[in-house]
């Protein structure tokens, strides 16, 4: 038998694809949801995380949500630029470089790094892409960068992040900014989803 929150979440995503529900269109509360569907509010609250999950709503877990729209596809051709709108740092902090970031900032295995993870959010406020950055030290200017990209599957954290489920496809583009000596002094991964991303590099 299929669990109740599924049932809602799957009559509310019939819904919003028949254009019952448009997007922006506010929807009612989980009160009012859990009355027509004669379900506790709590099964509705997991529907509603199954659907945020799959981009198809938006808004905060404690106040009201509304249907999503459809993300602007963009194409990425200058990844050393900074992003133009506005940006959230969801995390901070120390971090001990693996051998993979410490390859990539040509430090020591072990050395200690200052990590950072932006949300980048669209101009209607909604997340395009998250950055994760690594460097040593204080941070400093840059000459020139190099860059590589590969496809990718979204864990579990960068899936929330970003509104759609576990395992959807993203590119991880791998930018490193070096120095004029061509020293790395900063290195981060750009991860954007390919159902909003193009890369032309």
């Amino acid at each position: 038998m299929e669990a109740a929150h599924r049932r809602v979440a799957a009559d509310l995503a019939d819904q919003i694809a028949a254009g019952l529900w448009a997007p922006g269109d506010q929807l009612p509360s989980r009160a009012a949801l859990a009355r027509h569907y004669g379900v506790h509010e709590q099964t509705v609250r997991l529907a509603m995380i199954l659907l945020r999950s799959r981009g198809l709503i938006e808004g905060e877990r404690r106040s009201r949500l509304y249907v999503a729209h459809p993300p602007v596809m963009r194409a990425l051709i200058a990844p050393d630029r900074d992003w133009p709108y506005q940006a959230e740092r969801i995390a901070s902090g120390a971090w001990k470089a693996g051998e993979q970031l410490a390859d990539r900032l040509g430090v020591p295995v072990g050395a200690t790094l200052n990590h950072e993870v932006l949300e980048c959010l669209d101009p209607g406020g909604r997340s395009a892409l998250i950055v994760c950055t690594w460097w040593r030290g204080r941070r400093r200017p840059h000459a020139s960068h190099v860059a590589e990209v590969e496809v990718m599957h979204l864990d579990e954290t960068q899936a929330h992040a970003l509104g759609l489920t576990v395992d959807s496809p993203a590119y991880r583009l791998v930018r490193t900014r070096l120095d004029d000596a061509s020293r790395p002094v900063e290195t981060a991964d750009l991860i954007l989803p390919m159902d909003r991303w193009t890369i032309r590099l």
